[in-house]
């Protein structure tokens, strides 16, 4: 005799999510991705010393860590790395909380958190790089203000530009050649008119983080064999 059929509440009570099915998925999202939830905790703990400094201690705080040409003259390793860990605008701490659980965390769980890392560490540190050789130049050409040499640049958006790149390749196809479409022309379109150093630096981490398709998981070969179809 076959099974009676759940009644709809059942089926209801099936379906509802405890608060402890919520807690175990938030402790599981976290636990594969621990560098992003890491970097979010130090970007809050920063931006609650900037929110609350006088603007004497803010500015030399923020200058003191930025990547702007005397920083990187005189300290580049420090600069360099905690840069990253600091954001100018304390406001702005959701919107990152935001962009990092879209962004960070589902590359760091698909990539795993050191090649995740490397992606980052090598977009942030080369497009800071790129755009301050930018300003340089500049400087040097008379085209822009000494002033430049001495900006407040910090920030974590060269680090996420670079993986919004990479995440091309997380995206099937024929869908991935849209994404990386869009991808180009929301990075890319700012450089056609009155661009900024920062715009420069956004772009060339979207092409870092392009560049990084070696270090992406091997699944993708298997994908390709599977399209070429089997061997003859």
């Amino acid at each position: 005799m076959a099974p009676a059929p759940e009644t709809s509440a059942a089926a209801r009570e099936r379906r509802r999510v405890t608060p402890g099915d919520a807690r175990r998925f938030a402790a599981g999202w976290i636990r594969r991705s621990p560098g992003t939830h890491i970097w979010l905790l130090i970007l809050a703990v920063t931006s609650g010393i900037v929110a609350n400094a006088s603007p004497r201690v803010r500015s030399h705080l923020l200058h003191h860590v930025s990547t702007n040409l005397v920083g990187l003259h005189d300290h580049p390793l420090r600069v360099l790395i905690a840069s990253a860990l600091w954001i100018e605008t304390p406001s702005g701490l959701l919107l990152y909380f935001v962009l990092f659980e879209l962004v960070h965390a589902p590359a760091e769980r698909w990539l795993g958190t050191w090649r995740w890392l490397v992606v980052v560490a090598t977009a942030h540190i080369g497009a800071t790089l790129v755009s301050e050789k930018a300003v340089m130049f500049g400087i040097r050409d008379e085209r822009l203000p000494r002033s430049l040499a001495h900006t407040v640049d910090i920030g974590v958006s060269y680090g996420l530009a670079g993986v919004v790149a990479v995440l091309t390749y997380m995206v099937p196809r024929p869908w991935r050649w849209g994404y990386l479409a869009g991808v180009l022309l929301f990075f890319g379109v700012p450089l056609l008119g009155d661009a900024t150093f920062t715009d420069l630096g956004h772009f060339s981490a979207v092409l870092i983080g392009l560049s990084c398709y070696a270090i992406t998981p091997p699944g993708r070969e298997r994908e390709a064999a599977a399209q070429r179809g089997p061997v003859q």
